[in-house]
């Protein structure tokens, strides 16, 4: 039932509209306008940053306050206390994990990390120097083609098979990418290991050789996990549900959510971080550089520094500024040129009187590049492990959603072509 009344007065329509508003447990009010259509009306929201297209218990965000809450749960708190499988769970299911179901689901999540292995035979299609989002939306894709025992979206068994598969295989897939980029061979998942250290073995040791995982790197790798697990209504997110409302499988659905966090706009934003730091080039080129950033007739930009969501600050910046800070000692790259650029720049943006008016402070995409690139992963993995990451706040709207009574996704456009015309005669 709505909590309050909305009314509309329209040029043209004889009547005035009465529109229900929703209260929602946190945030601004919510104008339900379906009746519109019914007078021939639609809003116009470009973006729809203005719109609710769905009911969520998920995550919350305000961005002016800084606030980031899981399932209620402040993201400081989590990032502190709680770890990435236990964050995933919560996001699937509404509450954290008792003991019990906390060790049933490791243990689930950990027999699942290996992939079919005819589905290694797929990589062999691309380019060793394809971007590896190219081949991350191929073979998360075909993922369908091997688990038809549970693609029916509307058995409740079968979505969390699924669920457990993607979570399970994400890292295994994204480490096989990195590989394949460099001519090496596939490194086979452990069970005797966590979910970062896992994601670490896969990615840098070899058949040759095998090295012990640092705690301190498995940590910062598993902090990154859970800080990008969900953000709320965002592009990709929003795709995977207008893709999963039309009952395409769940692979497919975060494939497609892979393609869109695949715009540099979106989760490219680490990326361009080294990119910046990189153009930059030395420290002595910092000052000019500042000046650009300041000039608003010119394009260059501090990328990192501010957010769209975030007026004031990013909640998960703090946390991700510790474990930067803990990964640059324990790898001893105080001193490595790139990332003495970025300390000062911190340094800059968060006490010149520009940067801080304009609330423009090192984010978490700012951190975590500094992090990947100190831990040896190149740029063009980034968002692979952006997406590895999101892969559970993705699945856990998109069940939320068929769980629900949802409709597909139909946006509607304000026509502004030709009107009708006759084909000329000739």
């Amino acid at each position: 039932m709505a909590d309050k009344k909305a009314t509309l007065k329209v040029d043209g329509v004889e009547e005035t509209l009465e529109l229900p508003v929703y209260e929602g447990t946190l945030g601004p009010d919510v104008v339900d306008v379906r009746s519109l259509t019914g007078k021939g009306l639609f809003t116009y929201d470009p973006g729809f940053v203005s719109t609710a297209a769905t009911e969520s218990k998920i995550t919350y965000i305000d961005g002016g306050k800084g606030v980031l809450l899981h399932r209620g749960y402040p993201i400081e708190q989590l990032a502190e206390k709680s770890d990435y499988l236990e964050t995933c769970y919560l996001l699937l299911h509404g509450e954290l994990p008792t003991a019990e179901e906390k060790e049933t689901f490791l243990s689930t999540i950990k027999n699942h990390t290996m992939v079919h292995e005819q589905l290694s035979h797929f990589f062999n299609g691309f380019r060793r120097d394809a971007h590896p989002m190219a081949i991350m939306c191929g073979v998360v894709g075909a993922l369908s083609a091997f688990y038809h025992d549970s693609l029916d979206i509307h058995d409740d068994h079968h979505r969390v098979v699924s669920a457990h598969r993607l979570i399970a295989k994400m890292p295994t897939l994204a480490a096989m990418v990195y590989k394949y980029s460099i001519g090496q061979p596939f490194m086979f998942p452990r069970n005797d290991l966590d979910y970062a250290e896992n994601f670490l073995h896969m990615m840098f040791n070899t058949p040759c050789e095998e090295k012990k995982i640092s705690p301190v790197l498995a940590k910062a790798m598993d902090r990154i996990f859970l800080l990008h697990a969900d953000h709320e209504q965002n592009a990709s997110t929003s795709t995977v549900r207008l893709a999963g409302s039309t009952g395409a499988n769940p692979f497919a659905c975060i494939a497609s959510g892979i393609a869109a966090l695949w715009g540099p706009a979106h989760g490219g934003a680490n990326e361009a971080v080294l990119n910046m730091l990189e153009e930059i080039g030395d420290e002595s080129n910092i000052d000019t550089f500042i000046a650009k950033a300041k000039d608003k007739e010119d394009p260059f930009r501090l990328m990192g520094f501010g957010h769209r969501v975030y007026k004031n600050f990013d909640p998960r910046a703090k946390v991700m500024k510790q474990t930067c800070d803990e990964v640059l000692a324990e790898l001893g790259m105080e001193n490595d040129p790139l990332l003495k650029i970025a300390m000062k720049l911190e340094k800059i943006a968060t006490e010149d009187e520009y940067f801080v008016k304009r609330g423009l402070y090192p984010n978490v995409d700012f951190y975590s590049g500094i992090i990947l690139k100190a831990i040896g992963i190149p740029t063009e993995m980034f968002t692979v492990i952006f997406a590895t990451g999101r892969t559970p706040g993705w699945i856990a709207h998109w069940n939320e959603m068929i769980s629900s009574d949802y409709r597909i996704g139909r946006p509607r456009q304000l026509y502004t072509g030709h009107e009708k015309r006759d084909y000329p005669a000739k």
